[in-house]
């Protein structure tokens, strides 16, 4: 069986078909998307309906996480709803919304030693006690050792993953596509303008294809 390991989509829906298209996508394929299916791009609903319909995996991302908090009341009262934040909780439906609230903090992959999370993991810090805040949140580890979720606070947590999973994540659209000996970064901001990716295993291959448009500021 093929896994296509899709990175941040964030509402991107059209941009989802042509990746699927690209890499050749057949009956049989699972498709895995590594967090933030919504907010921000421009068909949010489009994507989680094509996720569900069509049987895909995925983990909870950060965004993800925050429109469901939303939706169920739990942000805090001094918080203002962002633009980007309304309009999935304007047009996704119920059958959408049990499906991100399905969605994991992580998944494992154990054919391939592969673990799936949006943002990351702590090195050196055992599974059960990683923290959920940062599996969706994490970006460096400071020079004193620390969990950052910045990405100028330090080097790139995957950068000392040493295993012993191999470990897909997104979340960090800024730093791009990352290649590391123990862990691979799919965020590549498309919605920022910029490019859609896959990894695909077990032939291990990077797909991509070009944003349609710039759907928002990469600073904004």
């Amino acid at each position: 069986m093929r896994t296509l390991f899709i990175g941040d989509v964030h509402g991107c829906a059209e941009e989802l078909d042509a990746l699927l298209e690209e890499c050749g996508h057949r009956p049989g394929d699972r498709v895995v998307l590594v967090g933030d299916l919504v907010a921000k791009g421009p068909d949010s609903a489009g994507v989680v309906r094509r996720a569900r319909e069509r049987g895909m995996l995925a983990v909870r991302g950060n965004h993800d996480e925050h429109v469901l908090r939303w939706h169920k009341g739990q942000m805090p009262k001094h918080k203002k709803l962002k633009p980007e934040h309304k309009q999935v909780l304007d047009t996704l439906t119920d059958a959408d919304w049990a499906y991100l609230e399905s969605r994991p903090l992580h998944l494992p992959f154990p054919e391939f030693n592969v673990r799936v999370v949006h943002g990351g993991l702590v090195p050196g810090v055992p599974l059960e006690k990683q923290e959920p805040e940062l599996m969706i949140n994490l970006r460096s580890i400071t020079s004193e050792g620390e969990p950052s979720k910045k990405l100028e606070a330090g080097v790139p947590w995957a950068s000392l993953w040493r295993g012993p999973e191999f470990i897909i994540f997104g979340h960090d659209a800024l730093r791009g596509v990352q290649r590391h000996p123990h862990a691979i970064g799919l965020d590549s901001g498309c919605v920022y303008g910029r490019r859609l990716t896959a990894y695909v295993l077990p032939e291990a291959r990077f797909y991509s294809v070009a944003a349609k448009r710039t759907y928002l500021d990469i600073d904004g």
